[in-house]
């Protein structure tokens, strides 16, 4: 396994993707849940939940990727990975919050710009 780190916590994050929405599953019955179904807060919890997952999955795929070793586009993607759903529930829980997003974003784009930077040709 060439990246390990990313390998372990992208399964950690897939976890916390399904007790998240465990978590969220026990509202969703109640029209009013979170605002009701159109609401911010309702949309940005439900994107936090699938960002854990999707996140946590492409941090298992880039944990068996044959990259060249290196640490710092792992690290920026598994940061990235946290990131993004947490910016997604504080920004649920405090709209203002939603101007950090720039902050995974960054992350991330930095992540996948050295992956393909560092692919050989």
């Amino acid at each position: 396994m060439v990246h390990g780190l990313n390998f372990l916590a992208g399964w950690w994050l897939i976890l916390a993707a399904f007790v998240t929405g465990a978590a969220l599953g026990l509202g969703f019955h109640r029209e009013d849940f979170l605002g009701g179904y159109g609401s911010f807060r309702r949309r940005l919890a439900r994107l936090g939940h699938i960002a854990l997952a999707a996140l946590g999955g492409l941090n298992v795929l880039y944990g068996l990727a044959p990259v060249p070793v290196s640490a710092l586009p792992g690290r920026l993607l598994l940061a990235g990975a946290i990131a993004m759903p947490l910016v997604c529930f504080l920004s649920a829980w405090k709209e203002p919050l939603r101007q950090l997003f720039f902050i995974p974003v960054l992350l991330l784009v930095s992540a996948v710009g050295l992956i393909l930077y560092l692919l050989p040709p």
